[in-house]
């Protein structure tokens, strides 16, 4: 399995899209749980990391974030 790394501030692109047709996150807090927030409807989820690194398609880093 690849190991996905990121950082408190990146914005990951997820494969699937969150029920309200947004797919870009900002990461609030990492650890063994991650806590995320969706740019499109502010929605805060904490995901565990091993679930959260499957279902990431790319990072972009915090200085090339919107």
């Amino acid at each position: 399995m690849k190991i996905v790394r990121f950082n408190a501030g990146d914005t990951p692109v997820m494969r699937k899209e969150h029920p309200c047709g947004g797919n870009k996150f900002r990461v609030l807090r990492t650890g063994s749980d991650v806590r995320i927030v969706c740019l499109t409807c502010g929605r805060d989820v904490t995901v565990e990391r091993l679930k959260l690194e499957k279902n990431i398609k790319n990072v972009m880093p915090a200085e090339n974030a919107e």
